[in-house]
């Protein structure tokens, strides 16, 4: 972006940000709700309305959810080549809708799982890649941009089991569903009434070579920056392995081991647990960025990589809390206390908050120019092998106590941690230069 560029988005400003932001935050708020509304949906769907085993409707919300990640490998290439990212986010939002729109059929289940994903490829890489073209360099708002995006994530996600969730868990799968793709249809109306508050389309790079001005084949140092960021996505795959049985065996360990009962007549529907998780988000995203901008002014602030790592180490230490109480709760032939839940999901937030909007805004400003959509890719490509990763460690749920499982859950995202612990000096090292 150009000074007179720059000039302009400063002086175009909601909430201390530039507009767009605000756009791009309500797109993405209204995807998630439609996204997390089906995804809170899908196992109880799975198990309850088609009556597909516990193991094979694992492995289905693992499949699912690895497609998710992999269609934006090449989406975003194609976004960054030939599209655009306006065009690819319009054309992802469309397909999107209509595979939530199918999955009010059940004869549809399969082909509208992989028509979400087919759209999600394209839309997930090219609305967050738009983000740092709202800044100048130099802006110190650049670093805090993704973690304000990401609380439109969860804005979203907070929103989607109390409507999506509730009317599916309690009416009918397939009304849940149909308001899933009225959430995406309504994103889209709302990024196309922003679009002119958007930075503007990035020239297209029909080849690795023309984004860096290398001839004759892609510059070395744009190979080596790929490997290094697909090096911490590799790891990040370990991570999901943990982090994605939220919306799997620990609904199912909700739904079947929890007390959920408040009082005599009032109980906690499974799906607004997962609400839990964007509420807190809301609540302690500013906190923790004012206690980041403290840190930063003081010349104490944790690097990129070292919040990642602390952030799975604290949601390991998470899941172990949960090995322990499912334990206590199967030797004492008990149900396990909703509250113990709760406390689960405090935890495992705040690790969430300082791995995940912390790695999109890293592999952000790590993107070589004219890649920044294939760049995001890249780290979304981290749920292809994560999901899948999760969806068989979702198969050990049946076979083994929940104690059990769930002390296996939180080794893997601490070994996660501590692979990510062992990267940092390299991230540090990095980010400086970039």
């Amino acid at each position: 972006m150009d000074s007179a560029d720059s000039g302009l988005a400063a002086a175009a400003e909601w909430f201390g940000q530039p507009r767009g932001l605000t756009i791009l935050f309500l797109t993405e708020m209204w995807e998630k709700f439609s996204f997390y509304g089906m995804r809170s949906l899908l196992v109880l769907y799975m198990t309850k309305h088609l009556a597909i085993a516990q193991q094979d409707a694992s492995w289905i919300y693992g499949a699912y959810a690895a497609l998710v990640y992999l269609t934006p490998v090449f989406g975003g290439l194609l976004a960054d080549r030939w599209l655009g990212r306006r065009h690819a986010v319009i054309l992802g939002g469309l397909i999107m809708a209509a595979g939530h729109f199918m999955m009010a059929s059940e004869s549809l289940f399969y082909l509208a799982l992989v028509t979400i994903a087919t759209g999600s490829g394209l839309y997930l890489p090219s609305l967050p890649s738009q983000i740092d073209s709202l800044y100048a360099h130099d802006d110190p708002r650049r670093r805090s941009a993704y973690n304000v995006y990401y609380v439109g994530i969860n804005l979203g996600a907070f929103a989607a089991p109390l409507v999506v969730g509730t009317v599916g868990e309690t009416y009918s799968f397939h009304w849940g569903f149909a308001i899933a793709g009225f959430g995406m249809f309504v994103g889209l109306m709302t990024y196309l009434a922003g679009a002119r508050y958007l930075p503007p389309e990035m020239p297209r790079t029909p080849n690795l070579a023309a984004a860096t001005g290398a001839e004759g084949g892609p510059d070395i140092d744009l190979v080596r920056r790929f490997a290094f960021l697909a090096s911490i996505a590799a790891v990040v795959v370990i991570f999901r392995g943990a982090y994605e049985q939220f919306g799997n065996t620990v609904a199912l360990w909700a739904d079947q081991s929890v007390d959920r009962n408040v009082t005599a007549t009032l109980s906690i529907p499974v799906t607004w647990f997962q609400s839990l998780n964007p509420l807190l988000i809301f609540m302690l995203t500013p906190m923790l960025v004012m206690r980041w901008t403290r840190q930063a002014r003081l010349g104490r602030e944790l690097s990129s990589g070292a919040k990642m790592s602390l952030g799975a180490a604290i949601v390991g230490l998470s899941y172990l809390f949960v090995a322990a109480t499912a334990y206590w709760s199967q030797q004492h032939a008990v149900r396990a206390s909703w509250p113990c839940v709760v406390l689960f999901i405090v935890a495992m937030t705040a690790g969430e908050l300082y791995i995940l909007p912390v790695g999109l805004g890293l592999f952000g400003r790590l993107a070589p120019k004219g890649l920044t959509a294939t760049s995001i890719a890249v780290w979304f490509s981290a749920g292809i092998l994560g999901n899948l990763f999760a969806g068989w460690l979702g198969t050990l749920w049946s076979p083994l106590t929940h104690g059990i499982f769930f002390a296996i859950i939180g080794a893997v995202a601490l070994t996660a941690a501590l692979l990510l612990a062992v990267l940092a000096p390299k991230v540090t090292a990095v980010e400086r230069n970039a």
